[in-house]
């Protein structure tokens, strides 16, 4: 098989090659009116599905930092509380490579479609559950154990939802525009933390005691809805075209995830490494910092949901013009201006917080969600999808994802919490954790090959 002119072959473990053929070779075929419908149900599959399995990924954050601490870790004070809390939180994490591996293993072996609606039926019921799941008070310790164990479905889940999001709409996209269609998925994540901050800040105004006594377990019980809805528009979405040419011409790795390391080995390095920043930062102003503002400076825990809220909901509107100016500019100049702003935003961010000003929270937020956080996480999904063979591609995503997020993002509350108190309640050194963790991204974007416009076989 004779590879096109700026296109990367299959065991291809070195440089990139490009040229003006190979960037716009995936626009050349003309589509019929029926594929560029199914093409737009791609899109919009993505969106959705993704939306709805990381409203209830994120919904669990939001309830470690504002419920599960005094309902389900009843019998510690408050500050350790709120770290048991987080650390039921982090497990869902340590799955999550557990996850990337079997389930990319599988969307590689059998197909990426079957192993999205697999992991939103897990999702789904997992988060329903937790709405329905007792207190401390009404069955001891076996509440926060079954909490635990509901959360480790979520992460296991979790591990391939959004890197088989990115490959299916990565493989629909025409070379030229793969910035802007794998930016899609990104904006159903975004979606999900506007829905599940906002389903929060909705059912915050209701009276404290009715908030605690019930309340809460709202938005989790609305996952059951999501699901309905989620499961739905999958089951029409055909097979990505990608794999089924894998299959036709027999190209179908039979041991994926071994082949990324043995193969691909720089590239999963590269992606890890580029995720430092990205996923810490997510957790840290989407999650950890609402506990901050609560627990820290006693501000009330609907600034900071609306906060997020609205940082979120701007990211999810900018998300695909972040990917589609990586279509013109190239996949790093993006992913490095945001890890700039989360280099030197993070002392600003605290700064601003500590003003206790509803304003200066809100545009804090905006300033690290919207400039910092988005630009990368958009512009990831593309740069992924095109670091790794379609053979490989949904195992090597999901592996470097899931990797990164044990040590960044799992981990990011928890050690954001433990730095907090062992310091006495100063920022400082959270603020030099971020800095760090930007700096071993940085370091991995400026070794790492540019990937706008590289053309596999499978691609064509």
């Amino acid at each position: 098989m004779n590879a096109l002119a700026g296109t990367r072959s299959h065991a291809a473990g070195g440089g990139f090659q490009h040229s003006g053929q190979a960037q716009g070779s995936g626009a050349q075929t003309q589509l019929s009116e029926a594929e560029i419908r199914h093409r737009r149900m791609v899109l919009r599959s993505s969106v959705i599905g993704t939306a709805l399995e990381w409203y209830d990924f994120f919904l669990y954050g939001t309830a470690a930092a504002i419920v599960f601490n005094v309902l389900f870790f009843t019998k510690l004070d408050p500050m350790m509380g709120t770290l048991a809390a987080f650390g039921s939180y982090a497990l869902g994490f340590v799955v999550r490579p557990l996850g990337g591996f079997v389930f990319g293993h599988l969307g590689d072996k059998i197909g990426r479609k079957n192993v999205l609606v697999v992991t939103l039926l897990m999702m789904g019921l997992s988060t329903t559950l937790i709405g329905l799941l007792p207190t401390y008070a009404s069955i001891g310790i076996a509440a926060p154990i079954l909490l635990t164990l509901l959360r480790l479905v979520q992460g296991f889940a979790a591990g391939a939802e959004f890197g088989g999001a990115v490959t299916m709409s990565a493989e629909y996209a025409p070379a030229n525009r793969r910035g802007y269609y794998a930016s899609w998925p990104g904006v159903g994540v975004a979606l999900g933390v506007v829905l599940s901050a906002g389903a929060f800040a909705l059912v915050r105004m209701m009276p404290e005691a009715d908030f605690m006594s019930y309340g809460w377990r709202i938005p989790f019980l609305l996952s059951a809805i999501g699901l309905g809805v989620g499961m739905y528009i999958r089951m029409f979405v055909q097979e990505s075209p990608t794999f089924e040419k894998m299959k036709a011409r027999n190209t179908v790795a039979k041991a994926p995830v071994k082949a990324v390391w043995k193969e691909q080995k720089r590239s999963l390095l590269i992606a890890i490494g580029a995720r430092f920043s990205e996923n810490t930062a997510g957790y840290i102003f989407q999650v950890w910092a609402l506990s901050y503002l609560t627990a820290q400076l006693k501000v009330e825990a609907s600034i900071g949901l609306t906060a997020v809220l609205i940082a979120a909901g701007i990211g999810a509107l900018l998300n695909p013009v972040w990917g589609a100016l990586s279509d013109k500019v190239g996949r790093k100049p993006i992913y490095i201006l945001g890890i700039l702003v989360m280099i030197f935003g993070a002392f600003p961010f605290f700064w601003m917080l500590e003003t206790r000003q509803t304003p200066m929270i809100i545009a804090a937020f905006i300033m690290m969600i919207v400039f910092g956080l988005y630009p990368m996480f958009s512009v990831q999904a593309a740069y992924f999808a095109e670091l790794f063979p379609p053979r490989m591609r949904m195992s090597g995503i999901c592996t470097a994802r899931e990797l990164s997020s044990v040590i960044t993002g799992g981990m990011a509350p928890v050690i954001a919490t433990g730095l907090l108190a062992y310091y006495g309640g100063s920022y400082y050194p959270i603020v030099g954790y971020l800095v760090f963790m930007g700096a071993v991204a940085l370091t991995a974007l400026l070794i790492s090959p540019e990937t706008r416009g590289v053309v596999y076989d499978e691609d064509q």
